[in-house]
């Protein structure tokens, strides 16, 4: 059985505003390519579908031709989870049309996919809340299920029934994972765990979320759920949340994100995106296979301290999106910033670093002498937030705003 693993596609992201939906649009296409080419069996996708709980009409619509063309017709079953960034209700909401296409949605932990018999002979049945059973006609063997789409502690604790406020939410976890592992999930089958959630190997360093990823509210007081709550009949662990591909458990028993399909912060740059092909039998460890994606512009820091020479090289790294660090003795002129702009159409920010901020010597550490006029504290104090000197504009405003509260 070959299995595709993407996850945190962020459909509607965009990088301040840099709308990046093109590039979304290559690279699921892309994606959709690697699932004719390499004959996928099921597709599965690990939350954060969108990037917002009301994504635009247009992020809509990419998602839903994108599910179409992967699910084949109903040949390829596709199984999505709802992430952090997702509505679940808003995922669930077309489950009777998308269903008979063999596209499946999970919004919330406890929810129960509907049995069903597609025209392609692909056959669902659905024992219990947050487990699914897919019989696919050209597989001997059925694929298991175990669904965990991203919930709050509260909304956890709703959907597994537990009243025990001290219990810490991974032992919730674990046990909800091992009773269905222990009902559903034999060696006759292939047995996958889809989550959206925090892991991390116990004891090990723990990887950084995105910066500007909206933090998953930590489960039960703890920061993260670790591999070792994953039941023994797990083959596979498909996960979302962290952009970064990261393998993680054991040889055997591997847990992985697969990573986001473009990167979405200046955090991420020069980061390589993947989706993982999984081949899976019953009862046998699974091969894996990472399959580099190569749709949409790069994200790259950079940092000059000449301009002419930071120019030349806009113009030979015309494909990406760019944080630009200007190192200089004084504030950027208009000129200046006029001319970086006119080299590249894809520089997301400009930070001017002025040499002297750099300075550590004591005169620069000084306590700030409050009894000074306010009008020099503000420009000072300007200059440490923004890297140079406010414009007379903003300094007519600052005097304007003094006038009008003179007990400031």
């Amino acid at each position: 059985m070959r299995i595709l693993h993407t996850a945190d596609w962020h459909l509607g992201k965009k990088l301040e505003t840099f709308s990046r939906i093109e590039e979304q649009k290559a690279v699921l296409e892309e994606i959709c390519r690697i699932a004719e080419e390499r004959e996928i069996d099921v597709v599965l996708i690990a939350g954060d579908l969108y990037d917002t709980f009301n994504p635009s009409t247009e992020a809509e619509e990419l998602f839903y031709k994108t599910l179409r063309r992967l699910s084949n017709q109903g040949r390829r079953p596709v199984v999505a989870i709802a992430g952090n960034h997702d509505s679940p209700d808003r995922i669930e909401a077309p489950d009777p049309l998308a269903r008979e296409c063999g596209i499946f949605f999970s919004g919330f932990p406890d929810s129960q996919i509907k049995d069903s018999v597609l025209e392609s002979g692909v056959k669902v049945e659905s024992q219990a809340p947050g487990f699914v059973e897919i019989q696919l006609p050209s597989c001997p063997y059925p694929l298991r299920l175990l669904l965990t789409p991203y919930a709050s502690e509260q909304r956890l604790r709703m959907c597994f029934e537990s009243d025990d406020k001290e219990q810490e939410m991974r032992d919730l976890l674990k046990k909800h994972w091992q009773s269905l592992a222990d009902c559903y999930c034999d060696e006759r089958g292939v047995n996958i765990l889809l989550a959206h959630l925090f892991f991390a190997d116990e004891g090990k360093v723990v990887e950084d979320e995105p910066e500007d990823e909206r933090p998953i509210v930590h489960v039960g007081g703890a920061q993260v759920v670790f591999t070792g709550s994953i039941p023994a009949q797990i083959q596979y662990t498909a996960l979302g949340h962290l952009h970064r591909c990261i393998r993680m458990g054991t040889v055997s028993r591997p847990v992985v994100y697969s990573s986001s399909p473009l990167a979405y912060s200046f955090s991420e740059a020069g980061q390589d995106k993947y989706v993982m092909l999984i081949e899976a039998e019953p009862g046998k460890e699974v091969k894996l296979e990472k399959i580099r994606l190569t749709s949409g512009r790069k994200l790259l820091r950079k940092r000059f301290d000449d301009i002419d020479e930071c120019v030349a090289w806009l113009g030979q790294n015309q494909d990406t999106l760019l944080e630009l660090t200007i190192v200089t003795d004084e504030f950027l002129t208009g000129s200046e910033r006029k001319r970086l702009y006119a080299a590249h159409d894809g520089i997301v920010a400009v930070i001017p670093e002025l040499r002297s901020m750099n300075d550590t010597s004591a005169e620069n550490n000084k306590v700030i002498d409050q009894g000074r006029d306010i009008r020099e504290l503000f420009k000072e104090y300007f200059i440490s937030r923004n890297g140079q000197m406010p414009n007379q504009e903003i300094i007519d405003l600052f005097n304007e705003v003094l006038a009008e509260n003179p007990n400031t």
